[in-house]
């Protein structure tokens, strides 16, 4: 058996929505018990943002819901086409960009979008990027991912 599963979010610039997932997502498989069958990481399909922490406004909204998002940014890489199991991105945009530089027809079949874990969310097609919201568009972005997260956790258990 695999030691450990490995999930990799991803939105454009690794700084607000997929850094986030990547801290909802290491609590919900915490509460479960299993972080140490499961491993996260997120990166950016742009690669301006190299080595910031993530957005200061989406820390402080993560904080108040007992995130610790201490991510540094990075661009995503081929290798990680064959490093992780299953690449979650959070939109359309990003979905074209991460299917592009997928190296192999294989490596096409990890990749998939937040939206498709949405329980509470049926209107939603996409994770939106709260970088240019207010406070509400951090909150927004946060109630989405603890919602898919759980049901991503749900559907990789089987596999762990």
């Amino acid at each position: 058996m695999k030691k450990s599963y490995k999930l990799l979010f991803v939105c454009l610039g690794n700084i607000c929505r997929s850094p986030a997932a990547e801290g909802v997502m290491r609590r919900v498989v915490a509460d479960e018990g299993l972080s140490d069958r499961v491993e996260i990481d997120s990166a950016g399909t742009y690669g301006g943002h190299r080595g910031q922490l993530p957005d200061p406004r989406m820390r402080s909204a993560a904080s108040a819901r007992g995130l610790n998002l201490t991510h540094r940014s990075r661009q995503i890489t081929e290798g990680d086409f064959l490093e992780f199991d299953r690449i979650v991105v959070m939109d359309d945009m990003n979905y074209e960009n991460v299917f592009c530089l997928s190296p192999t027809r294989e490596t096409d079949l990890k990749i998939f979008r937040m939206r498709d874990y949405f329980t509470r969310f049926p209107d939603w097609s996409y994770v939106p990027d709260p970088y240019y919201e207010g406070h509400e568009g951090f909150e927004l972005v946060l109630d989405m991912l603890e919602d898919a997260c759980h049901t991503l956790l749900q559907e990789i258990k089987p596999l762990l």
